[in-house]
């Protein structure tokens, strides 16, 4: 098939930023997957052209395929839009996933679903850092949502995703005309040109670092956070706490040898030993927290 289609539209990969927003969003999405469900999905993907009816999953008479779809929009550009759709087999097995490596045993349909979400919601970082490079200004997107309604005619990418080699129900990636002329268009003049780029700033919580260019990340980095320091826990009956007195010990489910956990605004973050600093106590950092754990603190 050529690039060009009939219609005149040009095909999702017939340009070099089109493929590059292309495997941008789906190495990304393959890195989310493999960091919350420990396991590391295999990944390609093809261009489509055609209505959704021609692009879709195929129907057998009277037959209808449960499609879930998510969008985006830019912040800046409300019809740069992309959309992912996804058949109930594979957003149920990618959430089930990430939710059974965080210690859950049984998955609820709306958990998994949520879960989803989730793991969409963390693509669009890297997506946005990629697009903000192509068009030479920084950009963001809106928050995702689910659409009411399925998008019509698109440049379409199906993207195909399997887990220890077995092939699940591919995804339909379909990027608005507006976003394509977007990336396509030569770059606007950077207000930084001509000065020294930044150092990039790693995420020592999620391994391997990306390069972060947003210029609004100075004030991110004086939010204050509540950091409390957990022993451990317990659970007693009502009948239990109502008899607790003066010199009453509660004993924890941790002991005494074991570390201690460093929450951040109550999410698990860290590991580390009690020691004592000038007369005050204090926690020396021994394990950061897997993103698995940190997921398992915030169930």
């Amino acid at each position: 098939m050529s690039p060009d289609e009939p219609n005149g539209q040009l095909r999702l990969d017939a340009t070099a930023n089109s493929r590059e927003l292309i495997d941008q969003w789906v190495n990304t999405l393959a890195q989310v997957l493999e960091s919350m469900t420990d396991q590391k999905p295999s990944t390609r993907w093809q261009a489509v052209s055609g209505t959704l009816e021609e692009v879709g999953p195929p129907q057998g008479p009277g037959e209808e395929i449960e499609v879930m779809w998510w969008q985006q929009a830019l912040n800046t550009e409300s019809d740069a839009i992309i959309w992912i759709g996804a058949q109930r087999a594979t957003w149920l097995e990618a959430g089930g996933l990430t939710l059974k490596a965080a210690g859950l045993e049984t998955v609820e349909l709306s958990e998994a679903r949520n879960t989803w979400c989730e793991i969409l919601g963390q693509t669009s970082s890297p997506v946005a850092r990629s697009i903000s490079a192509m068009v030479g200004r920084e950009v963001n997107w809106q928050t995702g949502t689910e659409p009411e309604q399925a998008p019509g005619v698109l440049q379409w990418a199906s993207v195909f995703l399997a887990f220890a080699g077995e092939p699940l129900p591919p995804l339909l990636v379909g990027v608005s005309p507006k976003l394509v002329e977007l990336i396509s268009a030569p770059p606007a003049p950077s207000e930084s040109e001509g000065r020294e780029p930044e150092a990039a700033t790693p995420d020592p919580l999620d391994g391997p670092s990306v390069p972060l260019t947003s210029r609004t990340l100075d004030l991110l980095l004086d939010v204050d956070l509540p950091i409390s320091i957990s022993f451990g826990t317990a659970e007693l009956t009502v009948k239990d706490v109502l008899k607790l007195t003066t010199g009453s010990i509660v004993e924890l489910n941790r002991g005494v040898n074991d570390p201690v956990e460093v929450l951040v605004n109550r999410c698990l973050i860290a590991h580390g030993e009690v020691v004592v600093v000038e007369g005050n106590y204090g926690v020396r950092i021994q394990k950061i927290a897997s993103r698995q754990d940190r997921l398992r603190s915030i169930r």
